[in-house]
């Protein structure tokens, strides 16, 4: 599992190590946030063996664009989830695009809104991913164990204040997976993704 965003040091290193073509930084770098690919791509792909392909896909773009990443610009995990799925997101179309070609089912508006529900579905996985503990704490026991903010506030040892604090602000990132540029696909590395 792919830990929190690494300090800009790392990142800014591990950017330079690339360039230079040093291969155990690829092995590290895949190491750390393998998972995190994985997870985006099956989530917007919905196939164990297209999620599979298109983590080897961007693993292989940062290793021949390392300079596409700007260190300024936000973590390298936020710029990895963002690449990830930009290109999960073009290949659903693709696939759908092609379907449809062949005479499948649905219009290009179901596609588009099939793309849109697995994209915004993907982001806010990894906005649940990326959240501080305290909150991702709150909003689990929320969200899958029913728990009310009392309750929620008695499990995690907190005030009632502070669970609806963590609640709010736990839902007010997740409102954002759906958000997206004008592109349909959602802010580059430095926002929400």
């Amino acid at each position: 599992m792919a830990t929190n965003d690494a300090p800009p040091r790392w990142d800014r290193r591990m950017q330079q190590r690339l360039a230079h073509g040093e291969a155990a930084a690829l092995g590290e770098l895949y190491d750390r946030f393998a998972s995190l690919v994985h997870g985006l791509a099956h989530r917007v792909l919905g196939n164990e063996r297209a999620a599979d392909a298109l983590t080897r896909d961007v693993f292989t773009h940062i290793w021949e664009h390392p300079d596409e990443y700007e260190p300024g610009q936000g973590p390298m995990r936020s710029w990895i989830a963002s690449l990830t799925h930009r290109l999960a997101v073009q290949r659903l179309r693709a696939t759908e695009t092609a379907a449809l070609a062949r005479g499948g089912e649905g219009t290009t508006e179901d596609l588009e809104r099939r793309v849109h529900r697995a994209a915004a579905a993907a982001r806010a996985d990894y906005i649940v991913q990326s959240m501080p503990t305290p909150l991702r704490a709150a909003l689990e026991r929320a969200y899958f164990q029913r728990r009310d903010y009392r309750q929620t506030a008695t499990d995690l040892g907190i005030t009632e204040d502070e669970a609806r604090r963590r609640l709010r602000l736990g839902l007010q990132l997740l409102s954002t997976a759906h958000h997206t540029g004008p592109s349909g696909v959602p802010p580059e590395h430095g926002g929400a993704v």
